[in-house]
């Protein structure tokens, strides 16, 4: 089983410094609540690393457009949370319930409740 961490977001340096200029300059439009949990201005919460190096879970994490070239049929709501099991996908942390948790340690608690 892997858990599959798919940021509504997309991967390069560029849309990176976007995201960046983003949370800096307007947090509360920020579309991507999964990577405002895990992620600081700069650099991954110190929280969520430390979880992520002592959990038992194997985790995958993904842009959506580097989700979406790897699983071209697996259509979704960005960000997201997904469990694999074999080939089967199941939400395990929807868009709604990620907008709602407000703080890494809530996520972490969510996280290891619905597993």
């Amino acid at each position: 089983m892997k858990l599959l961490f798919i940021y509504n977001a997309n991967s390069g340096k560029l849309n990176g410094l976007f995201d960046i200029g983003h949370k800096l300059l307007s947090p509360s439009t920020y579309q991507c609540s999964l990577c405002a949990l895990t992620h600081d201005v700069f650099k991954e919460n110190t929280t969520w690393k430390n979880f992520r190096a002592e959990s038992q879970f194997q985790m995958e994490f993904y842009h959506k457009d580097e989700f979406e070239t790897k699983f071209p049929k697996v259509k979704l709501n960005y960000p997201t949370v997904l469990k694999l099991e074999m080939t089967q996908f199941t939400t395990v942390l929807t868009p709604d319930i990620l907008t709602e948790i407000s703080s890494v340690d809530t996520l972490i608690e969510k996280l290891k409740e619905s597993l």
